[in-house]
């Protein structure tokens, strides 16, 4: 260790030297953390200080812990723990205030933790500790080694590692400061976002067109009721999500949701799923059991296929609506039940009151508020959103970075009919993400149905001309989507000319400036 002899105002010049170069490390970066390794570096060098480090407290356990070192083996790092109050450094931050220990060997307080120093008995080391401090909290310290000698003057180097300990401290409250401000700017971006995911999607039911909207607002009228709904629409256009939605936007929506698919189970099972039974009513009936009804009292009941029940069933789910009241199967006590119905059906309703497949008294008192849900090739300015919504969860679900659907793939979807609605397209587009090994959805990677030219309305017209333009048009349209309408970039894009693109653009009548943002 080296001993430095300096008359004063070489001191003086060195010390601004050190200020000078420590300042501009700590406005460098954002977090002063990632230098402090080098503000310590420099007192070594400039001013033959040892085993320098920055202790800062963690407000949570208390603990204290080195976060930058010189001098030091990540090892011995590890092992700079304290508590407040504990060893020098402890003390420090526990009072606020610097303390210089001419001799470490003399000092019992000294603990020495980091074992950096050989025999510290034997050694003729000084340590001096200030403290880090934002305001009148103290959240570390500052320490470093001296060699001891009648010509150096603590009194200076405190004052010194003062200055430097306030310099720190404030990088430290100005790279918390920003830190909060991108905190709070990155939940309020989250709040926006959800806020606008909200106006278009209630419980994961995506949708911007007219008919939906109409849904919505459904839902909206409806959920503060205990009214009894019957959402009608086709297999696959999200019968349950609307389900889900309406209960959960209730004030019931603490209480339990219970669903049951009337048609996946047996008739002779339906009324004790739906109402229970007592032991012994029926073959294998070895315990009492409780229905879905008493389940969901106070909740909601999720009737789906309501149309596939049986004649008895219906008579007793009847009663249990009328009365709010059900007895189990094989039993004869009265039970109350408090439930919310919502029940859906993709079958017309109508047509089973004439043939007296279904009754029309519970008909009326289930469709006192009918929701219906239109299908996918009735809502086709949707279709490109959902497919939208559903690339970017299954890209995610299966950890492909699949960006975009090409346009020849999203005419395909557009053009197709949809017999099998939300569920058929949610399924092509999770099929496409895992035949996709590119950052771009084609057609290729579509189902064969889509593909088949009399299932899209797609014939070929038998002229090769026409099917290139399609496919030069396609690829011009997919490069202003890219550049956001600009022409030269576009050109540059596709390795042509600019003339050549607006010759095409002009042949095909693309507008350039519908893909401009901004």
């Amino acid at each position: 260790m080296k001993s430095f002899s300096r008359t004063t105002l070489e001191r003086k010049v060195e010390e601004l030297t050190v200020l000078y170069e420590i300042s501009q490390l700590l406005i460098s970066n954002f977090d002063p953390r990632k230098v402090l390794g080098s503000v310590l570096d420099i007192l070594h060098a400039k001013m033959g200080m040892e085993r320098g480090t920055v202790t800062l407290l963690d407000p949570a356990t208390e603990e204290l812990s080195i976060k930058a070192a010189h001098g030091l083996t990540e090892e011995e790092m590890r092992k700079g723990q304290y508590l407040v109050g504990e060893g020098i450094t402890g003390k420090v931050v526990e009072t606020g205030q610097a303390i210089i220990v001419p001799r470490v060997g003399d000092e019992p307080l000294f603990l020495n933790r980091t074992r950096a120093r050989r025999d510290i008995k034997k050694n003729n080391i000084s340590f001096i500790c200030v403290p880090i401090k934002l305001g009148a909290f103290t959240c570390g310290a500052l320490s470093v080694d001296r060699l001891f000698s009648e010509e150096i003057s603590f009194e200076e180097d405190l004052r010194l590692l003062a200055i430097i300990a306030s310099n720190i401290a404030q990088a430290v409250k100005i790279s918390a400061m920003i830190e909060d401000e991108k905190n709070r700017l990155r939940d309020e971006n989250v709040n926006l976002k959800e806020k606008l995911k909200e106006r278009y999607d209630v419980y994961n039911i995506v949708g911007r067109s007219n008919k939906m909207r109409e849904v919505f607002e459904m839902i909206d009228r409806v959920s503060a009721s205990d009214a009894t709904v019957l959402i009608r629409g086709e297999s696959g256009t999200g019968k349950e999500l609307v389900a889900n939605a309406i209960h959960y936007s209730s004030k019931r929506k603490d209480k339990a949701f219970i669903k049951v698919n009337c048609a996946a189970l047996p008739e002779t099972l339906i009324e004790s799923e739906l109402f229970g039974h007592e032991k012994g009513a029926f073959t294998g009936a070895t315990d009492k059991r409780a229905g879905k009804f008493e389940r969901a009292h106070g909740g909601t009941l999720f009737l789906d296929e309501i149309g596939t029940l049986s004649l008895a069933a219906q008579a007793k789910l009847l009663r249990a609506l009328q009365e709010k009241e059900i007895e189990r199967v094989g039993g004869s006590d009265t039970i109350k039940v408090d439930v919310r119905i919502i029940a859906a059906t993709n079958k017309l309703l109508e047509k089973a009151l004439a043939d007296g497949s279904f009754r029309e008294d519970l008909y009326y008192r289930l469709n006192i508020f009918p929701v219906y849900l239109p299908a996918l090739r009735e809502r086709k300015t949707d279709v490109l959103l959902l497919a939208d919504f559903f690339l970017e969860k299954y890209s995610k679900k299966y950890k492909k970075d699949i960006r975009r659907i090409s346009t020849p793939a999203i005419d395909m979807l557009i053009r197709y009919h949809w017999p099998g609605n939300v569920r058929e397209l949610e399924n092509c587009i999770e099929r496409a993400v895992l035949m996709c090994s590119e950052q771009v959805i084609h057609s290729y990677h579509l189902p064969p149905s889509l593909q088949t030219a009399e299932e899209s309305d797609t014939m070929p017209s038998g002229v090769l001309q026409t099917s290139v333009a399609a496919f030069e048009k396609s690829m011009i349209v997919d490069a202003l989507k890219a550049t956001h309408g600009n022409m030269t970039a576009s050109a540059r894009l596709l390795n042509t000319s600019e003339r050549v693109i607006g010759l095409r653009v002009k042949k095909y009548q693309i507008d350039p400036s519908f893909y401009k943002t901004g």
